[in-house]
């Protein structure tokens, strides 16, 4: 009888070995996450295994809670725009690199696309959206626009999200400081002046 090469001894070959651990891989998905009932209020200290079907996703944004069932695997960026309609969040590299997709997570500044939505349950969440309206624009808003500091505009909601989170941390930045606030925002269109003299224009009227 010819023996396989990949055959072993007892009788469990190499092949049968990775297919069925192939296998267990696919089966148990997913992620862990602290279990949370309500925004803010966390029961258990200890990991729950969840997916690789859809699961409730409960998250606080812009002051709003707000539930829908997506899978697990989902990105905070996707959660935003496909299952809440928030478009203001930009998908561009999608891969952490051009900060357009930026939102504020507790005020700090984060990549939603490089984040699992499950990640920010329990957190505060703001979006561009909830920074200002076009019929109620904050200070470092309208300096965008009276200093012509976008062009293409994919850009610029993260670049209002991170110069936000900027002025709320540092109200009288320097031009070295503006340029390390938006150092992981990149405008192709390479109006970079313009928005520096945007964040100093807000800040000299005491604004965001």
């Amino acid at each position: 009888m010819n023996k396989r090469a990949d055959d072993s001894p007892e009788g469990v070959s190499r092949r049968h070995f990775l297919k069925g651990a192939g296998a267990a891989a696919a089966v148990v998905t997913v992620a862990k996450i602290p279990s949370v009932t309500e925004a803010g209020q966390e029961v258990s200290d200890d990991p729950v295994i969840v997916g690789p079907g859809s699961i409730p996703i409960r998250l606080k944004i812009n002051g709003e809670i707000r539930e829908v069932e997506a899978p697990p695997s989902t990105t905070l960026l996707d959660l935003l725009r496909e299952h809440h309609a928030m478009t203001g969040t930009k998908r561009v590299c999608d891969r952490g690199s051009c900060g357009a997709c930026t939102v504020l997570l507790d005020g700090r500044t984060v990549d939603s696309c490089s984040m699992l939505a499950i990640d920010a349950m329990g957190r505060e969440i703001t979006t561009v959206e909830g920074i200002g309206t076009p019929e109620n624009l904050t200070d470092l808003q309208k300096a965008f626009v009276e200093k012509d500091a976008l062009q293409c505009g994919f850009c610029t909601p993260g670049m209002v999200v991170s110069c936000t989170a900027l002025l709320n941390q540092n109200p009288t930045p320097d031009r070295d400081q503006i340029r390390q606030g938006i150092a992981g925002n990149i405008c192709r269109c390479g109006t970079y002046q313009n928005i520096i003299e945007a964040v100093e224009h807000a800040s000299r009227k005491g604004g965001k």
